[in-house]
């Protein structure tokens, strides 16, 4: 470990969301507002998404931590779920024994309970996250859900959090009637180059980093060539480089540190891997019948070679298959040519009536 040798309390860059830990950049706190707003404000739905490693769940607990006992809240983090098994994880986050319960039971126990908590002046929010893994089904339950409402507010305050397809999913017509209901709709940004250096000195000062010159200024560009100002990636750069320094026994984080420990992670630079996502992307609808082809030659060369296997396999017993046929051939051919040498009776009978 390095904390002893560069002096830290703890590790500043660990990647486990920790909401102690968040630094509260422009387009965070413009995500965070649309959140307190809905809760505060019993506003329908608001959608979060930002691309992976972005910190949409360490924002999630930051405004999880900072609500009160009269706000209800059901956090679902597994999302690759059916409409039954949605609703009673939903109703399991409420304190609630949903098992063994039908579709039509849990409908009827979860509308219970959110009146009952409506009517004693609860706050209920319902917060998903990993949303851009939840099936249509699942998202018309959450959608007829939310439309639980008294004549002035909305009984159920819906956040999805996800990943840049969930807005995809959101803009399909089939998600019209959902779309409707979302009253804000935000996507988290990467850090900018001066966010990030801010992002990174405000990590090392929670530790305690003494150093103020562990990470240069010089260093901080070439960091951001690799990671694009997403915070999971600076994160797991940083730590890496800081492993590396240690084991090398320097005592600060240079340009070779960081090559060094890109280097071990095998990264390109962030413009490079996103022109390769986009690349695979572009391609995916144009190349899925040449993959498909290619595909089922494999298998059929699989299946060739596979048989070609199993004689290979009976080769032994070809071979001497062979060579009993072989001597066979012999034997038929000795027996032929013997029987044919013999004379024949017939033909010394009709000479001895001639000579006579």
């Amino acid at each position: 470990m390095y904390l002893e040798y560069f002096g830290l309390t703890a590790q500043p860059f660990r990647l486990t969301p920790d909401s102690g830990f968040l630094f509260m950049s422009e387009s965070y706190s413009r995500a965070k507002a649309y959140m307190d707003y809905s809760v505060w404000n019993r506003e329908g739905f608001v959608v979060i998404t930002g691309e992976i490693g972005c910190g949409k769940t360490t924002l999630i607990q930051k405004l999880l931590s900072e609500l009160d006992e009269n706000v209800v809240v059901a956090k679902v983090l597994q999302t690759q779920l059916d409409e039954v098994e949605f609703l009673q994880a939903v109703l399991l986050e409420f304190g609630l024994n949903p098992l063994n319960a039908g579709k039509g039971q849990l409908l009827d126990m979860l509308n219970s309970f959110l009146i009952e908590q409506f009517l004693q002046h609860k706050q209920i929010v319902l917060v998903v996250d990993e949303a851009h893994n939840l099936s249509r089904k699942v998202l018309k339950e959450i959608r007829m859900l939310a439309e639980l409402e008294t004549h002035r507010e909305k009984i159920l305050h819906v956040i999805l959090a996800g990943q840049p397809q969930l807005n995809e999913i959101l803009d399909h017509p089939e998600m019209l009637q959902l779309l409707q209901r979302v009253k804000l709709r935000y996507h988290i940004r990467a850090l900018s180059e001066q966010e990030q250096s801010e992002y990174i000195r405000h990590r090392l000062s929670i530790v305690g980093a003494s150093n103020q010159t562990l990470f240069s200024p010089e260093i901080l560009p070439l960091i951001y060539e690799y990671t694009g100002g997403i915070p999971r990636l600076i994160n797991t750069l940083c730590d890496t480089a800081l492993t590396c320094a240690c084991a090398d026994n320097l005592p600060e984080i240079t340009v070779e540190v960081v090559e060094a420990a890109a280097k071990e992670l095998q990264w390109p630079h962030y413009s490079q891997r996103v022109d390769e996502r986009r690349l695979r992307t572009t391609r995916g609808p144009v190349e899925g019948g040449v993959e498909g082809i290619l595909r089922e030659h494999s298998q059929a060369l699989a299946a060739l070679a596979a048989q070609v296997s199993k004689l290979e396999g009976m080769s032994p017993a070809l071979e001497s298959i062979d060579k009993r046929l072989e001597a066979i051939e012999t034997q038929l051919r000795n027996l032929a040519q013997s029987h044919s040498e013999q004379p024949r009776p017939d033909s010394t009978t009709n000479r001895r009536q001639r000579s006579g």
